[in-house]
């Protein structure tokens, strides 16, 4: 295996970005983050790429911020208090995840924690094994939450369940991440990688157009009410019809009772 601090592998329309520093259970430090910001801005920009799939290697998803000198500034209260008002490389990398304009699939391979959890909830999707474990970490570490954490995860599991696991820090394991939502799916862990891959298929099957503007839609009305909710979707749908290939092979498709192909144009 390649000392790359992030593996980029692209087929078939996905591309999976695997974190790379298993002795350190994937923690982020200065180069895996600087790779993984490149990678997402590569991803979003390649019209071939329509889901991504994080994951780890070794035995970690991400343990978080790489605490014994190449973590970076927001692993310090002090610095912390310095830059309330700056977004950091936390607020960056969460912005770059939630942003990609394509779905995110979240494949936990084993302990996320920290910024490593924040990772997996910035994903749409996570896909778990018995070996997933969820951890927010920050209060031990005389910290509130940051990389969008305090964000993502009310929105997941609700708020008071995000107000017991963030107070408490204690550690969720697969069956309890499953049953309160931070796993959309669990499965076998030697079946992770596979099961990830055709979630992402199934995924990628559709039109593009159509799957990046749902995505939006999704995620714009989440933070507003239902008359905008409404006319948004509209909105987007005019977009989608800008396809007119992938418009006239849906139907096409339909009425020849064969599976569709999209391009996206």
């Amino acid at each position: 295996m390649t000392d790359a601090a992030l593996l980029v592998e692209k087929t078939e329309h996905v591309a999976v970005l695997t974190l790379n520093r298993p002795q350190k259970l994937n923690a982020l430090n200065g180069e895996l983050r600087d790779a993984m910001l490149d990678a997402i801005a590569d991803v979003k920009a390649d019209d071939t790429v329509r889901a991504v799939i994080f994951t780890g290697a070794g035995r970690g998803f991400c343990s978080g911020a790489d605490l014994t000198g190449g973590g970076g500034g927001q692993n310090t209260a002090p610095t912390q208090n310095e830059h309330l008002d700056d977004l950091g490389w936390v607020g960056r990398q969460a912005l770059a995840v939630y942003g990609l304009n394509k779905p995110v699939i979240g494949a936990v391979n084993g302990v996320a924690a920290g910024a490593g959890m924040s990772l997996a909830l910035a994903c749409d999707v996570r896909v778990g094994t018995e070996k997933s474990r969820f951890k927010t970490v920050f209060i031990e570490r005389n910290l509130s939450p940051d990389s969008g954490m305090s964000f993502f995860l009310p929105r997941i599991v609700g708020y008071s369940r995000a107000t017991d696991l963030i107070y408490t820090s204690r550690t969720v394991d697969a069956e309890e991440a499953h049953r309160i939502g931070l796993l959309d799916r669990l499965v076998d862990h030697d079946d992770l990688m596979e099961s990830a891959l055709e979630l992402a298929g199934q995924m990628t099957s559709w039109p593009p157009l159509a799957l990046r503007m749902s995505k939006r839609v999704l995620q714009h009305n989440m933070e507003c009410d239902l008359e905008t909710a409404l006319r948004f979707e509209l909105t987007s749908l005019s977009f989608g019809n800008k396809a007119v290939n992938d418009r006239k092979e849906s139907i096409a498709a339909f009425l020849e009772k064969r599976k569709p192909s999209y391009t996206g144009t």
